[in-house]
């Protein structure tokens, strides 16, 4: 039984055989008297704790108990029950009008953030009788069939036959240079006014048909197949990388949560509510358009299929058929190259037609995708210079660029990207050591088959260290300045 009182405390240390740390006070005291009250797996909250919920804007996180509560020395009092119920975190899209409160945005379906909670990293079957590797690819599923509701909802609910875009899907990504040619530094996000979202249908009420559905589950049970059985570059990795982005990205619309949004009145700081088109603004427009994030979400999944489980400068020096074609990003570009031409084909055409429905979107979805594979590439001195020299252009002072929104949602979509590539790096130590020991293995494992010049075990902590102090620690660094993420 948990309860919680808020209020004044006095701290100190008892001293004597058992020295502690201790606190004392009327909060305590009350608090202490609450248990008996308790139930089990429930959570008591005193009026205190109470009315800082409902100040901060979450008052439905809180519900009344029917009856007050005896507590001696006090007498009875109004208690309360913290909501159980686990949340998701509301998307630009869903909003049904253009002011909201912090608390209608409060998270409402059950929905899985991490993808250890699926019981990923264990062998055998599920306990639904499914594979590990059926999990992994039922989850990924589920979040892109969730985007899918949203770009359909923003177009409408239009899904009409895409048998004209023919041409379009032969031309783009099918010419003659290579994946890395066609980045670019600045993509044209697509921008909605506030009417638009305030008209959009809720993503809830959009079907995408079990036709849809079983393309895009055929498509990743194939992406799936296509990673190879590397220690750390696995489809594993690929959906940890996918979680981390979707929480990332979740994060932007966090608007209750001082991340930075100005509010238009003191009456709407009051009661939480944010303007929508503040709100796509604060975001560059990458909250805005579904498409964008199904097309990050969509390019974690795939950024390391078909990893060698050895990196570029290897596949260069072993002069890799992959290696004389693309020169550098060798992975990055075979893994974009693979996925791409598989989502071209005939099998997937109603999958494609819920994603894009005109050429501009179509050319926007490939744009988005090979921007943020390539960004995965950290260890080219060459593009990291370039991403540095971008980086400082969109964040200057100098707002009056053309497309300077644009080239701040293209530089924080890459870095977005590669935090999430990382991610393990800044999460809880046991994820750490985990995914740290299966990236050993894989490097060691390379050097093991002649595949790498140095044992790493001889200088892995220094690596990690230095890791840590000049790129996880300044991207972290960056991604809090830009504003967008709180």
């Amino acid at each position: 039984m948990f309860r919680t009182c808020s209020g004044q405390v006095t701290a100190g240390v008892l001293r004597g055989e058992r020295s502690r740390f201790q606190l004392f006070g009327d909060t305590m005291n009350t608090a202490s008297r609450m248990e008996h009250s308790g139930e089990r797996s429930r959570i008591q909250l005193s009026q205190a704790t109470a009315d800082m919920l409902t100040e901060a804007g979450l008052a439905s996180w809180i519900t009344p108990r029917s009856k007050t509560i005896y507590v001696k020395g006090k007498g009875d009092m109004q208690t309360y029950w913290l909501q159980k119920t686990k949340a998701r975190k509301t998307r630009v899209s869903e909003i049904p009008s253009d002011m909201l409160t912090v608390a209608e945005a409060a998270e409402t379906e059950e929905e899985s953030d991490s993808i250890e909670d699926i019981g990923v990293g264990f062998d055998g079957v599920t306990d639904q009788g499914m594979t590990k590797l059926e999990r992994l690819v039922e989850w990924n599923v589920e979040v892109l069939a969730s985007l899918l509701q949203q770009i359909i909802a923003s177009r409408g609910g239009a899904v009409n036959d895409i048998a004209t875009l023919s041409s379009a899907e032969e031309r783009i990504g099918r010419g003659s240079g290579t994946v890395l040619d066609e980045f670019t530094p600045i993509i044209p996000l697509k921008r909605f006014e506030a009417d638009d979202l305030r008209a959009r249908r809720r993503p809830s009420s959009i079907e995408i048909g079990d036709e849809a559905k079983s393309q895009l589950r055929s498509y990743l049970s194939q992406i799936a197949g296509m990673y190879k059985d590397n220690p750390f570059h696995n489809f594993r990795h690929a959906s940890h990388v996918t979680a981390s982005v979707k929480k990332l990205l979740m994060r932007i619309v966090r608007f209750g949560e001082g991340n930075g949004l100005a509010f238009s009145s003191d009456s709407q700081r009051r009661a939480g509510k944010v303007n929508l088109q503040d709100l796509a603004g604060h975001s560059y427009g990458i909250t805005s358009d579904p498409l964008t994030q199904f097309a990050v979400v969509f390019s974690a999944i795939i950024h390391d299929v078909d990893h060698p489980g050895v990196p570029n400068a290897q596949l260069v020096k072993e002069k890799t058929r992959n290696a004389q074609i693309y020169k550098k990003s060798v992975a990055e570009q075979n893994s974009v190259e693979l996925a791409w031409d598989m989502l071209m084909s005939d099998e997937y055409s109603v999958l494609r037609a819920c994603i894009y429905q005109t050429e501009a979107d179509l050319q926007r979805f490939r744009q988005l995708v090979v921007n943020t594979v390539m960004a995965t590439d950290i260890v080219d001195k060459e593009l990291q210079a370039l991403r540095k020299k971008r980086w400082e252009a969109a964040f200057s002072n100098n707002q009056d660029q053309e497309g300077h929104d644009d080239r701040k949602a293209t530089i924080v979509i890459e870095h977005l990207i590669q935090a999430s590539d990382v991610s393990h790096t800044m999460q809880h130590w046991h994820l750490y050591k985990e995914w740290n020991e299966m990236f050993f293995m894989e490097c060691y494992g390379a050097y093991k088959a002649g595949r790498a010049d140095s044992d790493p075990s001889l200088t892995w902590y220094k690596g990690e260290i230095g890791f840590f102090d000049f790129y996880v620690i300044p991207l972290a660094k960056k991604l809090a300045s830009c504003g967008v993420f709180g």
